[in-house]
């Protein structure tokens, strides 16, 4: 995985094998989204989805940071304005909320430093695994901006509302150790071994049937909304009882072998 300085540019996409890594590529600014880069970002996630072959997503950024998270200049134009404008904030909440939804299990490779819209972002995935020099900061309070419900609800349930609380009223900046206490980091590992985690875990969900992980992942957020579409959950269970995943799964069992999916 390159960390090095390169030529800034908008989302990158790399697949190799079964694997497409998403990776921000403004450095010399933190990997700071531009509104260009999240109509980028939706596209890259279709054509992700869209490819059978791709069975797990890595999400991370060039450089010593993460992201800074979405280009504040633009939130204080919309705020300096005499006449409403169109929210960014919505234009970037779209962009999450199609990430936390992706039909294949994503990981974010936490290179370094999460800041502002980039900590709903990064939490949007699936699996968070972080170096233990990163850090993390949301400063909506600090600026005088209500952050949007989906997000807020995204912190809510799934770091609890006592962190939730902690992370936005205070707006104080926490270390990796805090990151992982709190839930928000999966694993925290020495810069030389993020690769390694990364890949360990990639190769895991790499290798398991993409049919039952994106059901399974799909009856798992709704349940975290507290919006289950039971009709849907209960078919694709029964569907996949009678499924090519489940026959190939016992007769690999039974084989003694891995199951090829």
């Amino acid at each position: 995985m390159s960390d090095g300085a390169e030529a800034a540019s908008g989302p990158i996409l790399e697949i190799n094998s079964a694997r497409a890594t998403v990776r921000l590529n403004r450095p010399q600014h933190r990997n700071r989204l531009q509104s260009e880069d999240l109509g980028d970002l939706l596209k890259l996630f279709d054509r992700i989805e869209a490819d059978p072959a791709i069975r797990v997503m890595v999400l991370t950024g060039t450089g010593l940071a993460f992201s800074s998270g979405y280009d504040l200049n633009s939130v204080a134009d919309r705020a300096t304005s005499e006449n409403e404008q169109p929210s960014a904030g919505s234009a970037f909440e779209v962009v999450v909320n199609r990430l936390e939804d992706l039909g294949v299990p994503t990981i974010c490779r936490l290179n370094g430093g999460v800041y502002g819209g980039s900590t709903d972002l990064a939490l949007a995935c699936d699996f968070r695994i972080g170096v233990d020099t990163a850090e993390m900061f949301m400063p909506a309070a600090r600026f005088g901006l209500h952050y949007y419900k989906s997000g807020i609800e995204r912190y809510v349930s799934r770091l609890g509302v006592d962190n939730a609380k902690m992370l936005f009223l205070t707006a104080q900046k926490i270390t990796a150790p805090e990151m992982l206490r709190i839930g928000y980091l999966t694993a925290m590992v020495p810069l030389e071994m993020l690769d390694e985690e990364v890949d360990k875990l990639a190769t895991i969900l790499a290798g398991n049937a993409p049919l039952a992980m994106a059901g399974m992942k799909r009856a798992i957020n709704e349940f975290a909304r507290g919006k289950l579409d039971e009709e849907a959950a209960n078919l694709r269970h029964r569907e996949s009882m009678r499924g090519e995943e489940i026959r190939e799964g016992v007769k690999a069992l039974a084989e003694k072998r891995p199951p090829k999916f």
